[in-house]
């Protein structure tokens, strides 16, 4: 057994407090997401994970890139036959998580997942590069395939079908908004008394905030 009992740290880069907090849980989400942005530490500071629960009854995470958030919600794309778009067509609560280790900070989003339309999802698709287009075109994603091999001349034929050619979005492959229920935040701090402030949205469309226990 691989002991990693004395793997730990101490976390001290900053603090969490109500006196400075919006009143919505997407503008602090806005501040965090682009202090962290400009701190410069994160490959991707837009890689995320979504969780889903299967059609076998277990949960499932992947990571996968946000692509835009507003006061409507959190979008991604993916596509809707593959594992998690079956999940999420059975049961539409999904939780999304950011953790960034740099600043010491963690996301984590309740919400329920619904397919954009389909002029979002035209119009991000058409905005990603031919590769990435012929990609969601050919892979049956989460479908078991025999060899690497199977995947690459796949490739090549849709790319003869369509040189010279628009690449049309496949009607399987779009994006998903989840509208946040409950977003917490936390923040790491000294002594493992970590703060943690976590928003419940209401019915009259206001939002909850309490503090809770590290």
């Amino acid at each position: 057994m691989n002991d990693l009992s004395n793997y730990r740290r101490s976390y001290e880069k900053s603090e969490l407090l109500e006196t400075n907090i919006p009143e919505d849980p997407i503008n602090l989400f806005n501040r965090w997401f682009h202090e962290v942005e400009d701190f410069g530490g994160s490959g991707e500071v837009n890689a995320m994970t979504v969780s889903t629960i299967g059609l076998d009854g277990f949960p499932k995470s992947r990571v996968v890139l946000l692509k835009k958030f507003s006061e409507e919600g959190f979008i991604f794309y993916t596509n809707y036959e593959s594992e998690k778009g079956k999940a999420i067509d059975a049961n539409p609560n999904v939780c999304l998580s950011f953790f960034w280790q740099e600043m010491e900070r963690q996301v984590i989003i309740k919400g329920i997942a619904q397919k954009t339309s389909e002029i979002i999802s035209d119009n991000y698709f058409n905005s990603r590069p031919d590769g990435s287009k012929l990609g969601a075109i050919v892979s049956h994603q989460s479908e078991v395939i025999p060899s690497r091999t199977f995947l690459e001349e796949n490739l090549k034929k849709i790319e003869a079908e369509f040189e010279g050619k628009p690449i049309p979005r496949p009607e399987n492959w779009g994006g998903y908004l989840v509208t946040p229920l409950q977003v917490e935040f936390w923040q790491g701090r000294p002594n493992r008394l970590h703060d943690r402030i976590r928003y419940t949205s209401q019915s009259d469309f206001s939002w909850k905030i309490e503090r809770l226990s590290s």
